[in-house]
């Protein structure tokens, strides 16, 4: 019975047995690319992985890597619901008393009430309202001459200096209350009238001339005294009278009782970065152990095993933190001098204790450890970061590496264009030694026909 494969009609499986023998044939190219491929893409996976960890390392030294990193500052009040502070670079280190003998306000007056309520009319003409020297104007007209519409007019003016209108209703009436959106003693509201009928004359106010307007809110500038000099600003917020430093008020002291403002290093946050340094080392080691490791017993090697260029770049960040640092003094010329230490494994550890007491003891020479030219936060990121270079080995590594990928999958490419000629060869001779066994049959059975019909004639 003829195979379901058979092509020509004969018993031979035609596409059976290209199948067999083309796959014999790529079986061995097969398995090479496979190999190759394998070992480019372990190569790769390696390769982005010390590259990644080196780019975490570099990040983790940004920080670290100027003298301006550690000019941060800490600001402490011994009251903050007194006042608050912050500090910049520029900020001395010292201990302050403030006595805070009033805040600044906002000025803000209410008219007399008009008992007719917000549709009460009051009147045409142009009011003026100013601010410290600004003002602007709005029209009254009949169209908008009640007393809810004069509120909206000066509301929605488009030059409005910052006078805000609003409607107080009481048992007494409707008030008009103005409120400058503006502290300062300089910021008082200020109202003039012209032209119309004369009614808005009575929502004038200055202060030697006030009318019917009643004054809630004096406007004033905050008063203080830091380290027994008066200080005063139209806000609540003190720039500069310490330089670098920013006073927020928020409540008046009581009589001769001032509060402590501290102004000092910010050794938290640096300590924060240097444990963020510490880590991404101790990351970056494990990471270059991993990729050089060996396991005897499973007989298992890492990746870059024996790889050169993973042990240079090794030996020369090793090198680097175990430097002195010239111009630094006694006790401030390495990691070790300030609590950061080698352990056996090779990872970096902190004695908190040494770097809070080197911090403590020269916090300014901790920084330039780090962070001066020749330091060892910048000389390590300058190093990582030419190793992260375009044009460097590693990226060279890397092109080589893609390069390769793709003459890889070129191969295969070509292998299996050429292994569609192979199978269609293979198909062509089979399929005509095919036809030519159904051929033969065919005579055969002929020929057997004959024969027997010869003998069939003997015998009649």
């Amino acid at each position: 019975m003829a195979s379901t494969g058979a092509v020509g009609g004969s018993q031979i499986d035609v596409q059976g047995l290209v199948a067999q023998l083309v796959a014999a044939e790529r079986a061995n190219p097969d398995k090479q690319i496979a190999r190759q491929t394998q070992q480019v893409t372990t190569q790769i996976s390696a390769l982005g992985q010390l590259m990644g960890s080196l780019s975490n390392f570099r990040s983790a030294l940004a920080s670290l890597k100027t003298v301006d990193a550690f000019s941060t500052r800490s600001a402490t009040t011994s009251a903050d619901t007194i006042f608050t502070a912050s500090a910049g670079v520029k900020a001395t280190p010292g201990s302050y008393d403030i006595e805070v003998e009033q805040l600044a306000q906002a000025h803000q007056i209410s008219s007399s009430a008009f008992t007719g309520g917000g549709t009460t009319v009051v009147g045409t003409g142009t009011l003026t309202l100013s601010l410290n020297g600004q003002s602007f104007s709005v029209e009254i007209t009949d169209d908008n001459s009640t007393l809810a519409e004069i509120r909206d007019a000066i509301n929605s003016a488009e030059d409005n200096v910052g006078i805000r209108a609003t409607l107080v209703q009481g048992t007494g009436g409707t008030q008009l209350v103005l409120s400058s959106s503006k502290t300062g003693a300089a910021n008082t509201i200020e109202i003039s009238q012209t032209g119309g009928d004369g009614g808005l004359a009575q929502l004038a106010y200055s202060e030697a001339q006030p009318g019917t307007y009643t004054e809630l809110k004096e406007a004033r500038d905050a008063i203080a005294y830091i380290a027994g000099v008066q200080v005063t600003s139209d806000t609540n917020k003190i720039d500069g009278a310490i330089e670098g430093v920013t006073i927020t008020l928020k409540k008046e002291t009581e009589p001769d009782s001032p509060e402590t403002l501290t102004v000092g290093y910010d050794t938290q946050a640096v300590t924060k970065r240097i444990q963020t340094f510490v880590d991404a080392f101790n990351a970056l080691a494990a990471q270059m152990g991993k990729l050089r490791s060996y396991d005897a017993a499973s007989q298992t090697a890492g990746p870059m095993l024996g790889d050169s260029l993973l042990s240079s770049i090794e030996s020369e960040l090793r090198n680097s933190l175990s430097i002195s640092v010239a111009g630094q003094p006694q006790g401030f010329q390495n990691l070790a001098s300030i609590g950061i230490t080698v352990q056996l494994n090779g990872t970096l550890g902190i004695d908190s204790a040494k770097l809070e007491k080197a911090m403590t003891g020269n916090f300014e020479a901790v920084g330039k450890l780090f962070g001066s030219e020749n330091g060892i936060g910048a000389r390590l990121f300058k190093q990582v970061d030419a190793k992260l270079a375009t044009g460097s080995a590693l990226d060279m590594r890397s092109k080589n590496l893609t390069d390769q990928q793709k003459a890889i999958q070129k191969r295969k490419e070509d292998l299996d264009v050429r292994m569609l000629a192979v199978q269609q060869g293979y198909m062509k001779q089979f399929t005509r030694l095919d036809t030519l066994l159904s051929q033969l049959q065919v005579t055969s059975s002929y020929m057997s026909q004959q024969i027997e019909s010869l003998a069939n004639m003997k015998k009649g």
